[in-house]
C-alpha cells in the first residue's frame, strides 16, 4: 500500500443460486461457497449479496467481515457497511441472526441454513478522510456503487464462515449488458439474461484470501491491454468527467513496467497484472485517499483527475511502481503474520521496514537504475525521506512499531514506512554493494529470500534478522541491530559518504505549497485569514507570478479560502501538476489583484544532496554501481 478521506426499509427479494435443498451427506466444508452481487439490482446505493455455503453439521456458525485487510495496517470495520442481514432455511424461512460486534453475525440452527442475504452500501461516497487514521477504509481498499461505476473490492462485499476459511468459492456478477468488467479472478464465463439487458459473470477462487486478493472494477470503463515482455498488463480507468484515458497513461505504463522488469531481472513475475485506476473529481462523495493498495496481480489506484496528463503520469510512476514490487515482499517473502492473516484479529509482523520500505526503496531506486530520472532528482527524494522522517519520532524501535502498527504512539508513525523504511533500504543496499564489491545488493538478498522462502513458505517473524546476516555480513547485522531493531537514529551522512556524497545547497524541485524541503508558503491570522508568507518569495513559479509577502489569498480557483477549510484547500494545492490552469484571488494592501495562467516548474534554493568533486575513486566506484550497477 501507499498512501498518498437514514435507511429504508428494503423490501426487495435476493434470489440466490444453487437454494435446492442439498442430500444431507453433502457437506458445506466440501463445497464452494456460492456468492452473488446483483449489480442490476441495487436500491438506495446499495448491492445485494447472497451468501450459499452448502449444508452444515454444526448447530451455529459464525460469519465475518474483515476488520483488518492485508497490505492496510489499520482497522476498516468493513461489517459497517452491511445491512439487513437476514439467514433463511430450504423453504424460505428466517432463522434467527445474532450480530456479535461490528463485522460478526451467528447464526443459530445452522443446519438448516440455506443461504444468507444482506445489502452492501459503498465506502466512497462517506469518506471525510482517505481512510487512514480515520473512520473509513483507506480510498483504495475501499468500494464504491455508482450508475456508471463500481469498484469491486471484494472483501466490502463478501465474508468468510470461520469454519470454512479454506474453502473454495463461486461468485456471479451480474451487471448491465452495456457494463465494461475487468477482473484477473479465475473467469468461468458469461451468460446473457434472457431479455439480452444483463450479463452475469462467474468466477472462482481457490479460497478465502483469493476473494480478497482480486479487485473488480465495472461500468463505463476505459481499458487498454498491452505485453510487456511476458506479462499481460491490464490498465483500466474511471475518470469521470472523461479528462484522462488509459490510452493516454499507456506509454507511461508501458515504459515503467519495461524498466521494472529489467530490473527485477530473474524474480518470477506474474503472466498478468491488472491496474484499476479511480481518478477522484475532488466532489463530495469522491475517494478523498490518493494512493494505492497491492494485490499478487493488481493494484487498485485513486488520483486526482484534476492531475494534469503530466503529473498523473508522474503519479502514476511513483504510486503504482511502488505497488508493482509489491510482488517481491511480502508477496514472496513474508512471515508467518502475513501467511496466516487472521481478518478479525490479526497479529503483525515485525518488519515493515521490508514489506513497505524496502518496496518502497526499489520503487524510487529503479527509476535512476534504469535512466528514467537523473542521480539529483534521486538524491532529492533522499534528502526529502530524511527531511519528512524527523518530524515523526526518529529514535522509535522499527521493529517494536511494526508489531504494534494499530496502537498509539505506533499508528501515529506508520508514514514513517515510506520514508525512513525506504532509507533502511537505502543504507542496506550501500553496505551490501561495498561489502561484495559492488557485486551484491538490496535486491540480490531479496531475490535469495525469495528463493529460499517464496509465495508458500513464511519466514521465521523472530529469525529473520539473524538469517540475513548469515546471508550478508556482519555490518549489515550491526546495522539492522542498532538501527531497525534498536532505537538509534541512523547518521545518513556517514553512508553518503562511502558514494561520495555531500551537503551543498542547490535548486530543488518543490511543490506549490513548498519552498524548499517542508517550509510552507502560507502564515494564517484570525483577521487577515491565509496569507503568503515571506518564504513564498523562495519558490521560483510564485516569485515569477509577482507575489508579495502578505498577499491575503481570497480565492484559489474560484473557491473562498478561510481559516475553516484552509487545510482542505491548501491540501488541493498539495496536488497541483505543472501543466494545469489556476487563478488566485488576492488582496494587497486593500487592493484586489487577481492572478491566472498555467503553473509552470517550481524550484527553490535547498541544502541538498551533490557529488562531492574531492571524492576517491573508491567512492566514485561504489556510487556507480549502487546508480547505475
Amino acid at each position: 500500500m501507499k498512501n498518498y478521506l437514514a435507511v429504508l426499509g428494503l423490501s426487495v427479494i435476493l434470489v440466490g443460486c444453487g437454494s435446492a435443498k442439498p442430500k444431507v451427506d453433502d457437506l458445506a466444508v466440501n463445497n464452494p461457497i456460492e456468492t452473488a452481487l446483483d449489480l442490476t439490482a441495487v436500491v438506495d446505493d446499495k448491492v445485494p449479496v447472497t451468501i450459499n455455503p452448502g449444508r452444515f453439521t454444526t448447530e451455529m456458525v459464525t460469519y465475518r467481515l474483515p476488520r483488518v485487510v492485508q497490505g492496510t495496517y489499520s482497522v476498516s470495520d468493513f461489517g459497517k457497511y452491511i445491512e439487513g442481514m437476514k439467514a433463511l432455511d430450504y423453504k424460505g424461512n428466517e432463522l434467527e441472526v445474532t450480530k456479535v460486534d461490528t463485522n460478526t453475525w451467528t447464526v443459530a440452527d445452522a443446519t438448516n441454513l440455506d443461504k444468507l442475504t444482506y445489502y452492501v452500501n459503498d465506502t466512497f461516497d462517506i469518506e471525510s478522510t482517505g481512510g487512514i487514521g480515520g473512520e473509513n477504509p483507506f480510498s483504495p481498499a475501499g468500494t464504491n456503487i455508482e450508475e456508471d461505476n463500481y469498484v469491486l473490492n471484494l472483501h466490502g462485499f463478501i465474508g468468510y464462515f470461520d469454519s470454512l476459511k479454506n474453502n473454495q468459492y463461486a461468485l456471479d456478477v451480474t451487471a448491465p449488458a452495456t457494463f465494461v468488467r475487468t477482473s484477473a479472478l479465475e473467469d468461468r464465463g458469461m451468460k446473457s439474461s434472457a431479455d439480452g439487458k444483463s450479463i452475469t459473470s462467474s468466477y472462482f477462487a481457490q479460497r478465502y484470501f483469493e476473494i480478497t486478493d482480486n479487485p473488480m472494477m465495472y461500468g463505463k470503463l476505459d481499458v487498454e491491454e498491452f505485453m510487456v515482455g511476458d506479462i499481460k498488463i491490464v490498465l483500466s480507468v474511471y475518470s469521470p468527467n472523461k479528462v484522462h484515458t488509459a490510452a493516454s497513461q499507456k506509454e507511461t505504463v508501458y515504459k515503467m513496467m519495461q524498466a521494472q522488469k529489467k530490473y527485477l531481472g530473474d524474480i518470477n513475475s506474474t503472466a498478468r497484472y491488472d491496474i484499476y485506476l479511480y481518478l477522484s473529481d475532488g466532489s463530495d462523495t469522491a475517494p478523498k485517499g490518493m494512493g494505492a493498495l497491492e494485490h499478487h496481480t493488481s493494484t487498485v489506484v485513486v488520483l486526482p483527475e484534476s492531475s494534469s496528463k503530466e503529473g498523473l503520469a508522474a503519479s502514476i510512476i511513483d504510486v503504482v511502481a511502488h505497488e508493482f514490487f509489491h510482488i517481491v515482499t511480502p508477496l514472496s517473502v513474508h512471515s508467518e503474520d502475513v501467511h496466516y492473516f487472521d481478518y478479525n484479529k490479526p497479529t503483525f509482523s515485525k518488519h515493515l521496514w521490508m514489506y513497505e520500505g524496502v518496496t518502497e526503496y526499489f520503487a524510487q531506486h529503479f527509476q535512476v537504475y534504469e535512466g528514467l530520472i537523473e542521480p539529483t532528482d534521486f538524491y532529492n527524494t533522499i534528502m526529502t525521506k530524511i527531511a519528512t522522517s524527523k518530524n515523526l519520532d526518529d529514535a522509535m524501535s522499527f521493529t517494536v512499531m511494526s508489531e504494534n502498527v494499530l496502537e498509539e504512539p505506533y499508528a501515529h508513525n506508520y508514514y514513517n514506512v515510506y520514508m525512513k523504511g525506504a532509507l533502511i533500504g537505502m543504507c542496506i543496499d550501500i553496505l551490501m554493494r561495498k561489502e561484495s564489491d559492488g557485486n551484491r545488493s538490496m535486491l540480490s538478498l531479496m531475490k535469495e529470500l525469495s528463493a529460499k522462502y517464496g509465495k508458500e513458505k513464511p519466514f521465521d517473524d523472530d529469525k529473520i534478522i539473524a538469517e540475513i546476516t548469515e546471508m550478508t555480513y556482519p555490518t549489515v547485522g550491526e546495522f539492522l541491530k542498532t538501527h531497525v531493531e534498536g532505537d538509534v537514529p541512523i547518521n545518513y551522512n556517514a553512508f553518503f559518504e562511502m558514494v561520495g556524497l555531500t551537503m551543498g545547497e542547490t535548486e530543488v524541485p518543490t511543490n506549490y505549497i513548498f519552498a524548499g524541503g517542508q517550509n510552507i508558503i502560507f502564515d494564517g491570522d484570525p483577521n487577515k485569514g491565509i496569507f503568503f508568507s515571506p518564504m513564498a518569495l523562495q519558490n521560483s513559479f510564485w516569485a515569477s507570478q509577482g507575489v508579495q509577502a502578505g498577499d491575503i489569498i481570497k480565492k484559489v480557483n474560484g473557491k473562498d479560502l478561510t481559516l475553516e477549510n484552509a487545510q482542505q484547500v491548501i491540501g488541493g494545492m498539495y496536488g497541483w501538476q505543472e501543466g494545469q490552469e489556476y487563478s488566485l484571488d488576492l488582496e494587497r494592501n486593500g487592493e484586489a489583484v487577481v492572478l491566472k495562467g498555467t503553473l509552470g516548474k517550481a524550484t527553490a534554493k535547498s541544502e541538498s544532496l551533490v557529488e562531492d568533486e574531492n571524492a576517491t575513486e573508491a567512492q566514485k566506484a561504489l556510487r556507480q554501481a549502487w546508480l547505475k550497477g
